[in-house]
C-alpha cells in the first residue's frame, strides 16, 4: 500500500546537527505535497520552538507536538487534541526534582520555563535567539516551577537534563513507578515526562483516524526512543542512521544519517 502521511521527526531525523533543514529534504517534501502526501510533524518540541521549519516545509497539517501530548493547528493558533498533565502530578514531579537535584524545563501554554540554565536551556536559548524575532520561542527564568504550574492554563511535559545518564535513568524509572507518569528518552542527556498513555504514535494515529485513514498509510521516520511508538505503529517505519541500535531494531528500514540526503532519497525512491 502506497503511505498518505509522512511523519517527520525533528531534532536527529529532519534536522541537522545545526538545527537547520538540508535542501534536498525541503524539495523532496514539496514535490511530495504536490503528489498528494500529507507530510505532518511528530516532534518532542514545544510548538513555540518549530516556527522556522513549519514556516519553511509551508505545511497546512496540524503539528503534534510535545511526544503527542496535544496536536496544534498553526492557521487558527490553537490546541486541537490534548492531553495535559494534571497540576497536582506535576506539583509531585517538582518535588521530586528538587529531592533527587534533577533540573527541568517545564513546557506550558506558549512557553518553556525553568529555574535553572542548565546546557540544554542554554543550547536551545541560544539557538533561538539566532532566529527572526517573529520566530523565536519563549523562554522564562521563574523563582519556582511549582508556583508557576499552580498558574499556567496547561502543562505540556518536563524536559529533565543531566549529564549523569545513569542517574537520569534511574531517576526516570523511578519517576514511572511512583507517579505512573509517561518517561521517554528524546537525547542523549534528555528524557520528557509526560502523561501516562500521550506518545507521538498514539497522538498520529488519532489525527490519521480523524483523517479517514489507518496507520497503515502512513510512512514514519525517527531516530529516538520517544519515536518508537510512531515507528512501530506506521505502515513503515523508517530509522535514521544516526538512530540508536535499539531504535533502529524497532524500525522497518534503516536509511542514512541526518547530514545527509538520505531522506529525500528514500521519498524519491519509494514514493515519488
Amino acid at each position: 500500500m502506497t503511505p498518505r502521511v509522512i511523519a517527520l521527526d525533528l531534532d536527529g531525523t529532519l534536522l541537522t546537527p545545526a538545527k537547520t533543514l538540508l535542501p534536498a529534504s525541503l524539495n523532496a517534501l514539496a514535490r511530495a505535497k504536490e503528489a498528494g502526501f500529507l507530510p505532518v510533524i511528530v516532534t518532542g518540541r514545544h510548538h513555540v520552538a518549530i516556527h522556522p521549519f513549519y514556516q519553511a516545509l509551508a505545511l497546512d497539517t496540524p503539528a503534534i507536538c510535545c511526544n503527542g501530548t496535544y496536536s496544534y493547528d498553526y492557521h487558527a493558533k490553537k490546541v486541537i487534541e490534548s492531553d495535559p498533565l494534571p497540576v497536582d502530578q506535576a506539583l509531585q514531579l517538582i518535588e521530586l526534582l528538587n529531592e533527587h537535584n534533577v533540573h527541568a524545563l517545564m513546557y506550558v501554554d506558549e512557553a518553556m520555563v525553568y529555574e535553572q540554565p542548565t546546557g540544554h536551556v542554554l543550547r536551545t536559548r541560544d539557538w533561538s535567539l539566532r532566529l527572526p524575532v517573529a520566530q523565536r520561542p519563549t523562554f522564562t527564568q521563574v523563582d519556582s516551577l511549582a508556583q508557576t504550574a499552580t498558574e499556567v492554563n496547561a502543562i505540556w511535559k518536563f524536559a529533565l537534563t543531566d549529564e549523569n545518564s545513569d542517574k537520569l535513568n534511574a531517576f526516570a524509572l523511578h519517576v514511572e513507578q511512583t507517579l505512573g507518569l509517561e518517561c521517554e528518552r528524546s537525547w542523549h542527556d534528555q528524557v520528557d515526562i509526560a502523561r501516562r498513555g500521550n506518545s507521538k504514535g498514539m497522538r498520529l494515529a488519532q489525527w490519521v483516524a480523524s483523517q479517514g485513514m489507518t496507520m497503515q498509510d502512513v510512512v514514519a521516520f525517527g531516530d529516538n526512543f520517544n519515536d518508537i511508538s510512531m515507528l512501530e505503529a506506521a505502515g513503515t517505519g523508517v530509522a535514521m542512521g544516526n538512530a540508536e541500535e535499539a531504535v533502529k531494531a524497532r524500525a522497518d528500514v534503516v536509511i542514512g544519517d541526518n547530514t545527509t540526503d538520505a531522506i529525500a532519497d528514500y521519498l524519491y525512491s519509494h514514493l515519488l
